[in-house]
C-alpha cells in the first residue's frame, strides 16, 4: 500500500485549502436553498391571489304595500284658556294682599284690600245728601196735595199750583240722583276689596303693600284658568289648504275636528299622557310668517302644563294607502338624489334611485323607484358596487325601545341623513 508522507509546510497548506472547500460549498448550499424557499413563497402568493374572495354580506328586507298614517308636528306655546288681569278700579293705597302667590283661587276669592275710609266717607255724604233732599222731596209732594184743592177754589192762582208741582217733579229727580250717587259711592267702597274674576291659580303680585294703585295702573296680578289648556300652533298655509282640500265636505270636516287627536310633545322630550282636541282656527293667515294659527285645547287636572310653556304639538293627518316604506338607514343621498340598494334574483347588488315622500318615524316612504316584492338593502349598502354579488340576510328590526324616540327627533319632514359619497368605481359604474 502506497502511503504519502506529508512535510509540515505541506501539511498546514493542505488543511487551508480543505477549510476553503468547505465553506465555499456551505454558502453554495444555503445560497441554493434560499432560491428554493423564495420560489415556493412566490408560488403560494400567486395561488392565494387567485383564489376570488366571498360575497360581502348585507341585510335586506323584502318591501311589501301598506297603509301608513302620515303625522305632522309643529312648535306649540301653551297659554291659559282665560288669563285674567286683575286691576283696581279705584285710586287708593294697597293696605293688604290676601292670596298666596301661585296658588289656586275660587271666584270672588279676595285678593288685595284698598284702604277704604275715604270712599267710606263719600258713601255716608252721598246718604246725607240723599235724605236731605228726600225730606224736599216730601215737602214739594204735601205742597201740591195742599195746593190743588186751593186752585180748583180759586183760592190761589194757577201759577202757584204749576210753581209747586213742578218743585215736586225737580225733588222727585234729584232724589234719584243722589240714589245714583249713593249707588256709585258703595260701588267705590266694594271696589276697595279686589277679588278674583275667575277660578284659576293667581300670579305674582305686581303691586305690593303700600304701593298707590288706580284704574290706569299696571294689573295687579293675573289669574289663568289652566284646565283645560290652549296650545297655539302655526301650520303653514300650504299645509291648512291641503288639509281643507282633503275635506272638502263641511260635514264631514266637522266631523273629522271633532275626532281629530293631538299629542303634545313637551319641552324634556316626554310625551303629555293626557291627549289634546280641536279648538278652532283663527280668521286669517299671517302675512309676515305666511302661516295661519290653530288653537288646540288639552285636559289639565293636574296643573302639570303652565302658560308661557313651550313644546310640539303631533297629529296624524291622513293615512297613506299603500305605500312602500324602508328605513330611514337604506337611503342615501349623493347631490340631492335619493338613492337605495337593491338584490336581484341572482343576489347581485344593484343601486336604484327613488323619490322619497313623508317620514313616518324612522322610516320613509317612497313615492318612485321601488316595487313590491324587491329586497331593498338596509345594512351594508356603502361596501357593495353595482352588479358586485352578494350575501344576503333578513333584516330584524330593532325593539321599539331600541328606536329613537319621535319625540327626540326634530321635525318629522327633515330629509335622511347624507351618507358618505360612493367610491369613484361606483360613481363610474
Amino acid at each position: 500500500m502506497l502511503q504519502i508522507t506529508y512535510s509540515g509546510e505541506s501539511r498546514t497548506v493542505f488543511l487551508k485549502l480543505a477549510r476553503a472547500f468547505r465553506k465555499q460549498h456551505t454558502i453554495f448550499c444555503l445560497f441554493c436553498f434560499a432560491i428554493i424557499f423564495c420560489f415556493n413563497t412566490t408560488s403560494c402568493k400567486k395561488k392565494e391571489k387567485k383564489a376570488a374572495p366571498p360575497p360581502p354580506e348585507v341585510l335586506v328586507m323584502t318591501v311589501q304595500p301598506t297603509n301608513v298614517p302620515i303625522y305632522a308636528q309643529w312648535i306649540g306655546t301653551l297659554d291659559g284658556l282665560v288669563n285674567a288681569q286683575i286691576r283696581a278700579q279705584v285710586t287708593g293705597y294697597i293696605l293688604k294682599q290676601d292670596y298666596i302667590e301661585g296658588s289656586q283661587v275660587k271666584k270672588g276669592d279676595l285678593l288685595f284690600e284698598i284702604d277704604p275710609r275715604p270712599f267710606q266717607a263719600a258713601l255716608e255724604q252721598a246718604q246725607a245728601k240723599l235724605a236731605q233732599d228726600q225730606a224736599q222731596y216730601v215737602r214739594s209732594q204735601l205742597d201740591v196735595k195742599r195746593y190743588t184743592p186751593l186752585a180748583k177754589q180759586s183760592a190761589i192762582s194757577q201759577q202757584e199750583l204749576d210753581n209747586a208741582i213742578a218743585t215736586n217733579l225737580a225733588a222727585q229727580a234729584q232724589v234719584k240722583a243722589d240714589e245714583a250717587a249713593v249707588e256709585n259711592a258703595r260701588l267705590n267702597l266694594g271696589f276697595t276689596k279686589i277679588t278674583s274674576l275667575i277660578d284659576g291659580l293667581a300670579g305674582t303680585a305686581r303691586a305690593q303693600i303700600g304701593d298707590l294703585v288706580g284704574p290706569t295702573g299696571n294689573p295687579l296680578t293675573t289669574v289663568s284658568t289652566v284646565n283645560p289648556m290652549k296650545v297655539y300652533f302655526n301650520p303653514s298655509e300650504q299645509e291648512y289648504l291641503a288639509y281643507r282640500r282633503r275635506h272638502l265636505n263641511p260635514a264631514e270636516r266637522r266631523r273629522n275636528e271633532e275626532e281629530l287627536e293631538f299629542e303634545l310633545i313637551l319641552a324634556d322630550g316626554s310625551i303629555y299622557p293626557q291627549k289634546g282636541r280641536f279648538g278652532y282656527v283663527d280668521r286669517e293667515v299671517d302675512i309676515n310668517t305666511g302661516t295661519i294659527r290653530i288653537v288646540g285645547l288639552f285636559p289639565n287636572p293636574n296643573y302639570i302644563l303652565r302658560p308661557g310653556q313651550f313644546g310640539r304639538v303631533r297629529t296624524q293627518t291622513q293615512i297613506r294607502s299603500n305605500a312602500i316604506v324602508v328605513p330611514q338607514r337604506a337611503v342615501a343621498e349623493l347631490q340631492s338624489i335619493y338613492q337605495v340598494g337593491i338584490v336581484d334574483d341572482q343576489n347581485k347588488a344593484h343601486l336604484v334611485a327613488v323619490k322619497t315622500g313623508d317620514q313616518v318615524g324612522s322610516d320613509w316612504i317612497i313615492d318612485k323607484g321601488l316595487e313590491p316584492g324587491q329586497r331593498v338593502i338596509v345594512e351594508g349598502a356603502q361596501k357593495i358596487k353595482d352588479g358586485q354579488p352578494v350575501n344576503p340576510k333578513p333584516f330584524t328590526r330593532p325593539a321599539p325601545s331600541e328606536e329613537k324616540n319621535p319625540a327626540e327627533g326634530g321635525n318629522t319632514n327633515s330629509p335622511p341623513a347624507q351618507t358618505n359619497p360612493p367610491s369613484s368605481t361606483q360613481q363610474g359604474k
